[in-house]
């Protein structure tokens, strides 16, 4: 045969423009999705470090190393190895000794001098809030040029030469808020003592470029004055006294000598634009280098045999990398389910090509035409649409998600190209290995399944079963392995498996008594629906793994958003909380229960000052309605408990000495205090007795381990005032609610809580990838229905062609396609509700949703657990059963107005 030419291939495509034109699009989009994953992955991961980094403080996101001045060749090297030139020196031989990844930022990174401890001032117009004279921190860091804007006067700078040790007099700059504070003028002289006194002169007042920028957070002292107490017993009134920072020019450095300790200091700050999730382990290892490896052995030899690093970056890392190992397996497991049908629907893109050019294909290999050749055709026709529509989609995601890896999403791209490239040859080969003259029924199973097929089955659920294993004993670690991510995928595709071999087998035994009943159309749709054959395992393959996927994936956002819901409301107590110290306004409870969405506002007495009767532990104490109260606690489940337990008695009302009021408790306060009665002092000076009667671990008044909850009928008026009001209600408004509240307390509600746990791109990325595999799934899962339909609809249109000319009417013709789908889609629905409840139920015990709940590994609501989620299982079901009604109809009706004459054509063999 000759070789692949250009003429087959354009001959090819112009003979079937519409089939190249829906390979190119169904190529392109799954490029585009398969290359868009690994680059979210990416920019969502890195988001994520860079905040950590960001967020944390600035101690423990930047490195500080520090070394005191060289003290071993006397004065004059000691003064040389503070001055400027020296240290500028010393700064590029630390940047050289950082290793990659880890780059650091010139622009956010300082140098410079400062001392260790502050020196007290004798001047007296410096503020002494208690007759202490305020206290100074000298630094001379470079760069203060760039890092401040010049206010009034003008920068530090040194006349006469250059500064020494028995330099006596220096020039400073002070910022605007220590100016403001110590009430320091351009002008003013402060005058410091220490082995050679120090006179400094304030020449300017400048203010912060950045103030949280971490050239201004080496010590918070050079840009905030802090006032301070001396140490002396818990709860004596300490004398206090202020503390500010001077700002020397770099040139004096010297002078500081003389006054106090001092240490050069270089604070190196990580560029956050060059971390990346993918470097972390590298990134701990060079700041493990410069902690206490090679990177240290460096700078000891280079600055110091001193020389000290202290850096938090490495906890930063640690706590990012516990955070991803346990989102990035759910990941795993969703993107592994839509790739998984994404791949069936490529295969059967090409397997629906193969069916339609049967005939052709056969006649080739009947004409002499080698498999080798006749898969090369295939392969260029094929190839000549999917690369430049693989090249497309690859081109699209990397303009949707820039930012990223390249050769990931590449590599992704190619494979989806590769898949949709060699399904149609594959499969011809397979089809037409032998050459055949007639092919027999297509629409037939074998009675019996082949070893191969059956061996291959079974390994199958082996490896199914062992991953579902694996996932129970070990989580979803990364050490549990990638076998573990497929698991839903392989639930899937067991059910699959086995629901091919089973459902014919019921249906071939319901046609026999159906051929009893009247009519043609059940019987008929009934001995059809029950022959089938191996070719329909790749569309219930996707189905059921399209459903486990979606099952599983839809569990796992509402079990997150559970988790979330359950922890806000643990956190406020109810939908709206309003908190005051004081009592609340008396018509304040009737104005928010005007707001919109608010049903009920219940009324709580919070002290928290309230102590047990020696004083020494403050326990609060909070005074309900315990009708309202014990309403609002069913409704939340937060410690519900019956009302009449905790009514007073009669003759305890307004806070009778002698009464003693029953108390619930949480389990802590009730070990300490048992059963018996108990006296409990209130804020007011006043006691109340008490007997523990109820115990419960939570209650919506107190968030905390430690709470006591009463009837405010039985304590005093003044103690009984609510200063808590609990809003019950759906879709609170947030401005109304504000509103309402008038400034009269603190307002906390459930919905603004619920956001403050989403504080990482881990988190809300995670999330919107997991949305997008399984909606892309979903869609992969609904295209390869239709094309399973697709493939057979030219038999049916043949046959309802021939039945019209038997008598058939076009009411009949839809019932029969309609009943001949029903009995696939059924199985296929229920298989896949049960499929899906299944996977859930099985990888439960495994999946810790917390982490991605909530950012952290505990929660005040408990471990977030996996469980099936009703709405993720019965819409798929339903989707399937309407799309397949919805095509089975309207094949019948589009057969029906194109008449009967063209599909029994002379020599047609459908």
């Amino acid at each position: 045969m000759n070789h692949v030419t250009a003429p087959w291939v354009r001959t090819r495509l112009r003979a079937a423009p519409g089939a190249a034109v829906a390979l190119a699009v169904l190529v392109a989009l799954t490029a585009c999705l398969a290359a868009a994953f690994p680059r979210a992955l990416d920019r969502y991961t890195d988001a994520g470090l860079r905040q950590a980094v960001e967020h944390a403080p600035v101690d423990e996101s930047s490195i500080l190393v520090t070394a005191g001045p060289d003290l071993d060749a006397g004065v004059a090297h000691t003064e040389e190895s503070v001055r400027p030139e020296r240290l500028s020196g010393l700064y590029e031989s630390t940047l050289d000794t950082v290793e990659r990844p880890l780059v650091i930022d010139r622009k956010r990174s300082s140098y410079g001098v400062r001392t260790t401890e502050t020196v007290p001032s004798p001047d007296k117009w410096l503020p002494r809030p208690d007759g202490l004279p305020a206290e100074m921190l000298l630094a001379a860091p470079q760069g203060l040029a760039d890092h401040a804007r010049l206010r009034s006067g003008r920068l530090p700078e040194v006349t006469g030469g250059e500064a020494s040790v028995e330099t006596s007099e220096v020039q400073a700059a002070v910022t605007e808020e220590t100016a403001r504070t110590l009430h320091i003028e351009v002008g003013s002289v402060i005058h410091l003592p220490g082995s050679r006194d120090l006179t400094v002169r304030v020449t300017g007042i400048v203010a912060p470029e950045e103030a949280d920028s971490p050239y201004w957070s080496v010590d918070s002292l050079l840009r905030t004055p802090s006032l301070r107490r001396v140490p002396g017993p818990m709860g004596a009134s300490n004398p206090s006294y202020w503390v500010g920072g001077l700002l020397l020019a770099p040139e004096a450095a010297p002078a500081l000598l003389s006054v106090t300790t001092t240490v050069r200091y270089w604070h190196l700050t990580p560029d956050p634009d060059t971390l990346h999730s993918r470097d972390v382990d590298a990134l701990a290892s060079a700041v493990a280098s410069l902690e206490s490896g090679p990177g240290l052995e460096r700078l000891h030899a280079t600055i110091s045999p001193l020389t000290d690093v202290a850096t938090g970056l490495d906890a930063a890392f640690t706590t990012y990398e516990e955070l991803r190992s346990d989102i990035g397996p759910l990941i795993v497991v969703a993107a592994s389910g839509a790739g998984t049908v994404a791949v069936v629907v490529l295969l059967m893109a090409g397997g629906l090509a193969t069916d339609r050019r049967r005939a052709e294909l056969a006649l080739l290999r009947a004409r002499g035409a080698s498999v080798r050749g006749m898969a090369g055709r295939l392969l260029a026709e094929t190839a000549v649409v999917a690369v430049p529509a693989g090249a497309l989609g690859f081109g699209a995601a990397l303009l949707a998600l820039p930012g990223a890896r390249l050769l990931p999403a590449l590599w992704a791209a190619v494979a989806v190209t590769a898949v949709a490239c060699l399904a149609l040859p594959l499969r011809a080969v397979a089809a037409h290995h032998a050459v055949r003259i007639h092919d027999g029924r297509r629409d037939a199973a074998s009675p019996r399944a082949s070893r191969r097929r059956t061996v291959a089955e079974l390994t199958v659920v082996v490896l199914a079963l062992g991953a579902v294993e694996l996932l129970r004993r070990r989580g979803t670690t990364d050490g549990a392995g990638d076998l573990v991510a497929m698991a839903p995928v392989l639930v899937g595709v067991i059910a699959a498996l086995v629901l091919v071999r089973l459902y014919p087998l019921p249906l071939r035994q319901l046609a026999r008594p159906a051929r009893r009943l009247r009519g043609a159309v059940g019987p008929l749709a009934l001995a059809r629906a029950g022959r089938t054959s191996a070719s329909a395992v790749l569309p219930l393959l996707a189905l059921l793994t399209a459903f486990t996927v979606a099952a599983f994936g839809g569990s796992v956002l509402s079990g997150v958003a559970d988790a979330r819901d359950r922890a806000a409301l643990i956190s406020v107590g109810a939908d709206g909380r309003v908190e005051a110290e004081a009592a609340l306004p008396a018509g304040l409870s009737g104005r928010l229960g005007q707001a919109p969405g608010v049903r009920k506002v219940t009324e709580v007495g919070l002290d928290y000052q309230a102590r047990t009767n020696d004083g020494r532990q403050a326990l609060p104490l909070a005074a309900v309605d315990p009708g309202d109260y014990a309403a609002l606690a069913g409704r939340t489940d937060l410690g519900a408990f019956p009302a009449g337990e905790l009514r007073r008695p009669d003759g305890a009302e307004g806070g009778s000495e002698d009464a003693v009021l029953p108390a619930l408790a949480s389990p802590t306060v009730a070990e300490r205090f048992g059963d018996g009665t108990f006296q409990v002092r209130l804020a007011d000076g006043g006691h109340v007795t008490l007997r523990i009667v109820v115990v419960r671990d939570r209650t919506p008044a107190v968030y905390g381990d430690e709470f006591l909850v009463v009837d405010r009928a039985g304590l005093p008026a003044a103690a009984a005032r609510p200063n808590v009001l609990l809003l019950t209600g759906d879709d609170l408004d947030a401005g109304a609610v504000h509103r309402a509240a008038d400034d009269a307390g603190t307002v906390h509600l459930r919905s603004e809580e619920r956001g403050t746990f989403v504080d990482s791109p881990l988190q809300s990325g995670a999330e919107r990838i997991y949305t997008a595999a399984v909606a892309a799934g979903a869609g992969y899962a609904a295209l390869a229905l239709l094309l399973s339909l697709a493939s057979a609809a030219p038999e049916r249109a043949a046959l309802l062609a021939r039945l019209r000319t038997m008598g058939l009417t076009r009411a009949q013709g839809r019932r029969l396609l309609v009943l001949e789908s029903l009995p696939q889609a059924l199985p296929a629905a229920l298989g896949g509700i049960l499929t899906g409840w299944a996977a859930v139920r099985l990888l439960s015990p495994g999946i810790d949703l917390t982490t991605i709940a909530v950012s952290s590994t505990t929660s005040t609501a408990g471990r977030a657990e996996l469980s099936a989620d009703p709405w993720s299982l019965a819409v798929p079901a339903v989707a399937v059963l309407v799309l397949t009604v919805g095509v089975a109809a309207l094949q019948a009706w589009w057969s029906g107005r194109r008449g009967a004459v063209a599909e029994l054509r002379a020599g047609d063999a459908r």
